[in-house]
């Protein structure tokens, strides 16, 4: 094939493909934005050449939990080699209008949101209409207060119908699965979730989950709320994933990934994620950093949570309740496992 032929080679990656299994050192043809040769193209005049020598080819990396959704961090994640971008976790409402939003503001990457139970649940509860042009997470801080008991308390028949109804026309108009941050309202009663696991069921739709409880005791514990995703996922059949399954899991990681790997060798529709770093990120008004034993219970100090906005890390449970009191949407990191210091788990 002539070199006029293609538009670039990339010349001498390692090129790996999981949907073929292909993992091999070649070049790369290209023409019209697609790949139209893979193997040893020789040199020629003129030809514009990428030399990938010591790098990977690959398809762009699909990024399931992602909260930046904005032009920057599209930015951020392309250079990591992200080319689609979901916000699966926490979700969005309304959907539609949320991927109107999206479009207009010129985003440079691939994007996709699930359908957020947790805005349902504040939407019918407490009366917080969700904003589609507001970042997921800075509604999730929205309503510390408890109002409603959208975070606490375990809702009504009535009220668990209405908060389906409302995650279902997401799921109509295009949202990728249910966003279940449980444990942003951990006082949600399993009959409600066992309700909202179905209607993933009736769509075929993923279901992504922030477990309702992370202790490294019971009880209470994270073992418990795998144990109860677990079930979710024999009892109504839905597709329970498992987000951050490290962070969430806290010191007790190689139990739940014990009970998560009987769970799949048995046919269970269970998936997890995970990072490979011992920080996570969220807001101030997260309910598990209140708790009153949350020390004891996480294995992580007052002085593990860092405020984004000014570098500082809290000194106590005061600390924490002034700081959650001012910016209930605060961004936090939450240091919950020294990596260089801690044996691994």
């Amino acid at each position: 094939m002539p070199s006029e032929a293609f538009d670039c080679v990339i010349s001498g990656g390692r090129l790996i493909d999981p949907e073929t299994g292909r993992d091999e050192v070649a070049d790369v043809g290209v023409r019209d934005g697609g790949i139209v040769r893979i193997g040893r193209i020789p040199e020629a005049d003129g030809m514009r050449r990428i030399d990938a020598t010591g790098r990977v080819v690959c398809p762009g990396f699909i990024d399931l939990h992602a909260h930046g959704h904005c032009v920057a961090a599209d930015w951020m994640q392309a250079f990591d080699g992200v080319t689609t971008t979901l916000e699966l976790e926490v979700g969005v409402l309304p959907v539609g209008a949320w991927y109107d939003w999206q479009e207009n503001a010129g985003r440079v990457l691939n994007y996709g949101a699930s359908a957020s139970w947790i805005f349902a649940r504040k939407q019918v509860m407490a009366g917080i209409v969700p904003d589609p042009g507001r970042h997921p997470m800075e509604m999730m801080g929205e309503g510390a207060d408890n109002r409603g008991g959208r975070s606490s308390e375990v809702a009504e028949a009535r009220v668990v119908e209405d908060i389906c109804s409302v995650i279902e026309a997401g799921l109509r108009e295009g949202g990728i699965g249910i966003g279940i941050a449980h444990g942003y309202a951990p006082g949600a009663g399993i009959k409600e979730m066992t309700r909202v696991c179905d209607l993933a069921a009736r769509h075929a739709a993923p279901t992504f989950t922030h477990i309702a409880h992370m202790a490294n005791a019971d009880p209470l514990s994270s073992e418990d709320s795998y144990v109860r995703i677990i079930g979710l996922a024999a009892a109504t059949g839905a597709h329970m994933h498992i987000c951050h399954l490290n962070s969430t899991s806290l010191h007790d990681i190689a139990r739940c990934r014990v009970l998560i790997q009987h769970a799949q060798a048995r046919g269970l529709p269970v998936t997890v994620e995970a990072y490979p770093y011992g920080t996570g990120s969220t807001v101030i008004s997260a309910s598990f950093f209140a708790a009153t034993d949350f020390p004891e219970r996480t294995g992580s100090g007052y002085d593990g949570i860092e405020l984004i906005h000014n570098r500082q890390h809290l000194r106590d449970r005061a600390d924490l309740l002034s700081a959650r009191d001012a910016d209930p949407a605060a961004l936090v990191a939450w240091h919950f496992l020294d990596i260089e210091s801690e044996p691994a788990f």
